[in-house]
């Protein structure tokens, strides 16, 4: 297969930008940056998301079994980029940002337009990203959305021509 034409086909798939969250205050906080994220069923709501097997919060999904998708609007790509790096919990703040708990017990961002909490069902364990098949149990939506959903969403394109991820 020729290296480059597999990157550039693979590039070409759009995708939003997130930031998964888990953990509670009584285990490990633990959040990242994610990008691989789709829905796969309606009854129930089921998402399907790829979490890098050697991040912090790979074992804190893993472990607790509860999330929460932090779902990042349009102008805050300074955020995403805060999150590549292992985030830390001080002060009542995760890596400095304000939050509120979801009912599961994860942290939800107050500044992410939407967050959607989910429960682990299943763990595909291929390749160096495994594949968590978790059910939508709750939703928040922290400020009003106008227009089409899709469009209020960050996606990896906005953060500039030379930021790519997979491939």
């Amino acid at each position: 297969m020729d290296e480059q034409a597999k990157k550039t086909a693979l590039r070409m798939i759009p995708y939003g930008l997130y930031i998964l969250s888990a953990g509670t205050l009584e285990t490990e906080i633990a959040a990242a940056t994610v990008n691989w994220v789709t829905q796969t069923s309606f009854a129930p709501p089921l998402l399907a998301l790829g979490i890098k097997t050697d991040s912090h919060v790979y074992a804190a999904a893993r472990d607790s079994g509860d999330l929460v998708l932090n779902i990042l609007g349009k102008g805050q790509g300074g955020l995403a980029f805060s999150f590549f790096k292992p985030a830390t919990y001080a002060d009542g703040k995760l890596s400095g940002e304000a939050i509120t708990w979801a009912a599961n017990g994860a942290p939800i961002l107050a500044s992410a337009p939407a967050a959607i909490e989910l429960k682990v069902r299943k763990i595909v364990e291929l390749g160096d990203h495994h594949t968590f098949i978790a059910e939508v149990t709750s939703v928040h939506l922290n400020q009003q959305i106008e227009g089409r959903p899709d469009e209020a969403v960050l996606h990896m394109k906005d953060l500039g021509e030379k930021v790519f991820y997979g491939g």
